[in-house]
């Protein structure tokens, strides 16, 4: 897979050393000169252009990018090149970064972002996640919005001890993708039993959410 990343700093280049690891092809994206550090990810092409600007991403052939990576510490940079990405070079999937929460409503469809990226809410999800038991945590959006991921942990007294996963009525717009039990990753079937402190991972759209939080509880 090709994958394009806009801004290569810090944030940038830890993506492109997992992405190279991973083996894909990289390319960074550098306006400023000083950020441009060959060697510091070594197998990735390295392009001093500014990234908002269409000849240069021309230049740099992102057309025949799979994905490209919004990374800057620019909100506004992030959304330009997003948004150029998915409407002037039709790339398939286009992830950005959102360095304020204040603007993470603008991270959508209408700015060409299929995947955003927010730091603040992540830590927030994943404090949640680590002591929240008995309620559901959103841990991240998929595509625009239209579905999540959701973990609830059951406590020791849940209803559901020893009932198996086909009693449990969940609402449309929702799936059970898989439990997490003392180490092991279980792909639930029918006939599989609810367990005391088993980590339940569920994918959904927002409006079903507390339906599933009332499924759980009856």
């Amino acid at each position: 897979m090709r994958v394009a990343i806009a801004g290569a700093g810090a944030v940038g280049r830890s993506i492109a050393l997992e992405l190279v690891e991973n083996k894909h092809q990289v390319m960074l994206i550098e306006r400023d000169l000083s950020q441009i550090e060959p060697e510091s990810v070594e197998p990735a092409e390295w392009v001093h252009a500014d990234a908002c600007e269409l000849a240069s991403l021309e230049e740099a052939g992102l057309e025949n990018c799979d994905v490209v990576i919004a990374a800057t510490g620019d909100d506004k940079v992030n959304l330009v090149v997003s948004l150029l990405a998915k409407t002037e070079f039709a790339v398939r999937r286009v992830v950005a970064r959102v360095n304020d929460p204040r603007n993470e409503w603008l991270f959508g469809e209408n700015w060409g972002v299929d995947v955003a990226v927010s730091t603040p809410r992540l830590l927030a999800a994943l404090v949640e996640e680590a002591v929240a038991v008995g309620d559901l945590v959103r841990l991240m959006t998929f595509r625009q919005g239209q579905a999540n991921l959701v973990e609830v942990t059951l406590p020791d007294d849940t209803p559901l001890g020893g009932r198996p996963v086909g009693s449990v009525r969940l609402p449309a717009d929702s799936a059970l993708v898989v439990i997490l039990r003392g180490g092991r990753v279980i792909v639930p079937e029918r006939d599989d039993a609810f367990e005391p402190g088993d980590e339940l991972l569920f994918v959904a759209t927002s409006a079903v959410e507390a339906d599933i939080r009332a499924a759980l509880q009856r």
